[in-house]
């Protein structure tokens, strides 16, 4: 236990948060930023995992468990815990029955017997029996259970936001309470990883297949965006998507997932924070009375399969239902190394309405409708993506050979003092406006933690602030080479037509505006009005928390979420009977 501040930054930088760190004797560590005037406490956790933890058999594990974290606990989520067990144990018993049916099914297939294994076509009686019992169970445990009272109990305390995400090096748990109910937050999330109740097991499996539908497979270029990553980790486990694969989501166990949770749910595994109004003496006392409770379990283990070199350049080749478009990608650096802020200052003259891209491709050439670079550094390995959208008759071609001469002219070329002082500027501004949410100052030290280390929070200006031109050409002449780079053209398919873009939608970037228009699509389509609601009060909560660049785009959504909501209105009012989709 002990106060663990940043050293000084270099002048320029943006001062320190004051952020105290405690750690308690199960090995659960703590960070604390007090704000008086603040009414409320955003308080998170993070487990130290993610899909890149995750191994060929069991993949999406980590995404799966932001869901079942949720399902509660034996007093939280059910009206009968003892038969609700009996049932959990009745369910896995008739699932080790299916999955060697399944077994038998993929052994078929890969004979040529059958076509897929996992095809609802030809199937065996056996199977359709074992089905109906196991629907019959999911339904008498939902009887029982007392849906969503995990969420009901925050709410009516007063809290808001709650939610969770998984990447493939964390999955972190968020929400924000009344600054007089933070013992609520600390009953709440230590109950849910002293006695987790991974109810609904396998039915939560085919929620997860359809948010994967919703996200991937209906998405233009979603199959493709997974297969580019697949093509470009060689050897690292970043190459799969961090929702799974379809086959892995189909066949993993409830005995895999108790394992999993053992190994990276342990205490030792876990990073709290609480950002607002508490009394921090009074906080470590909760701290202690609660969380102490979790006893400490093995040290997580690390990633030990390091990425391959890459000395031959990679290429793909795709037609969707989208606008030409172009990713190029190279190989960088991990989480905090030294390269970090120089790739971050090379990024930062690409971007914008002012960056090099913008200039050249947008306006100069107009061959594109938007052009961005990516910086990802994870915790195991990094890379910078550069992205155009094309415009008019621009191929991916002309737009792939428009972005290797600003690369070039980047490690070749002297780039103007005031050019890399643009950039300094904007890390300045964004070094302040970065921390003036409690929420989003408590998710940067949950992720940064998580990744390597916290404090990233208070250096990462100076450090950056303090990159030269010269360092700028040195690390462009390393890592964006030729030998280094994987290239994906996306084309048209023959047949679609290019989709209209909302006003509200264009400045977000074309993957990012893929997968909004999807949903919308999805939106449009649905007749389900209880689960329109639900999604809006999601975007409107989304919303508030959200960067502003990202407001206008989920304000749209919410807006089509109400209309679509208006459209289903039966006739007659509120008391006329609800019309049942096709």
């Amino acid at each position: 236990m002990g106060l663990a501040l940043a050293s000084p930054e270099p002048a320029g930088a943006q001062a320190s948060v004051p952020v105290e760190e405690f750690r308690l004797a199960n090995g659960m560590r703590f960070l604390a930023v007090v704000r008086p005037e603040m009414t409320t406490v955003s308080a998170g956790w993070v487990a130290h995992v993610g899909s890149a933890n995750e191994r060929p058999g069991i993949t999406g594990m980590s995404h799966f468990f932001e869901h079942m974290m949720f399902k509660g606990t034996p007093t939280v989520g059910t009206n009968d815990a003892e038969r609700d067990q009996a049932i959990i144990e009745e369910q896995e018993a008739i699932q080790d029955e299916i999955r060697a049916i399944y077994r038998e099914r993929r052994r078929e297939a890969r004979l040529g017997r059958i076509e897929d294994p996992f095809g609802e076509e030809d199937l065996p009686e056996e199977l359709l029996e074992l089905r109906r019992r196991f629907d019959g169970l999911v339904e008498e445990q939902r009887e029982l259970m007392v849906k969503d009272e995990f969420d009901r109990i925050y709410t009516e305390a007063g809290a808001t936001g709650m939610n969770a995400f998984t990447s493939p090096d964390q999955t972190v748990y968020f929400i924000t309470v009344p600054q007089n109910r933070l013992e609520l937050w600390f009953w709440m999330e230590s109950e849910r990883l002293l006695r987790p109740v991974f109810r609904e097991f396998y039915a939560e499996r085919d929620v997860v297949h359809e948010e994967r539908r919703l996200r991937t497979e209906s998405t233009p270029t979603g199959e493709f965006d997974e297969a580019f990553d697949a093509l470009f980790w060689q050897s690292h486990p970043y190459s799969w998507p961090v929702i799974g694969w379809p086959s892995d989501l189909q066949v993993f166990t409830l005995e895999q997932a108790q394992e999993y949770y053992d190994t990276y749910y342990s205490p030792g595994n876990l990073t709290a924070a609480l950002v607002g109004n508490f009394d921090l003496a009074e906080a470590k006392q909760l701290a202690e009375r609660y969380f102490g409770r979790l006893e400490p379990g093995p040290e997580a283990p690390d990633v030990v399969t390091l990425e391959m070199e890459q000395n031959a350049e990679k290429r793909m080749t795709a037609h969707c239902d989208c606008q030409p478009q172009v990713a190029v990608r190279f190989h960088t650096v991990a989480f905090r190394h030294r390269d970090q802020y120089a790739l971050d200052v090379l990024a930062g003259l690409l971007n914008g309405r002012t960056g090099r891209l913008y200039r050249t491709m947008v306006l100069g050439d107009e061959i594109a409708s938007s052009a961005s670079a990516f910086q990802d550094n994870r915790k195991w390995a990094g890379y910078l993506e550069v992205s155009a959208e094309s415009r008019g008759d621009a191929t991916p071609s002309d737009l792939e050979a428009a972005i290797g001469r600003e690369l070039t002219r980047l490690a070749e070329e002297p780039i103007p003092d005031e050019e890399i002082q643009k950039v300094k500027n904007q890390v300045a501004a964004a070094a302040f406006e970065r921390l003036d949410s409690g929420f989003f100052l408590l998710v940067q030290l949950l992720v940064y933690d998580s990744l390597g280390g916290w404090e990233y929070i208070n250096d990462w200006a100076g450090e950056t602030l303090a990159v030269t031109a010269e360092d700028v050409q040195r690390v462009a002449a390393q890592y964006l080479t030729e030998s280094n780079r994987s290239v994906a053209h996306y084309y048209r398919q023959e047949g679609t037509a290019a989709e209209e873009i909302p006003t509200e939608l264009e400045a977000l970037p074309a993957p990012v505006r893929s997968q909004v228009m999807a949903q919308i699509r999805q939106i449009r389509e649905s007749t389900d009005r209880a689960a329109l609601e639900e999604a809006l009060a999601q975007f409107s909560a989304m919303r508030s928390q959200a960067p502003p660049e990202m407001a206008g785009a989920l304000e749209y959504v919410e807006q089509v979420i109400r209309e679509r909501i208006a459209e289903l209105e039966p006739e007659g009012g509120a008391g006329a009977p609800e019309e049942v989709g096709p």
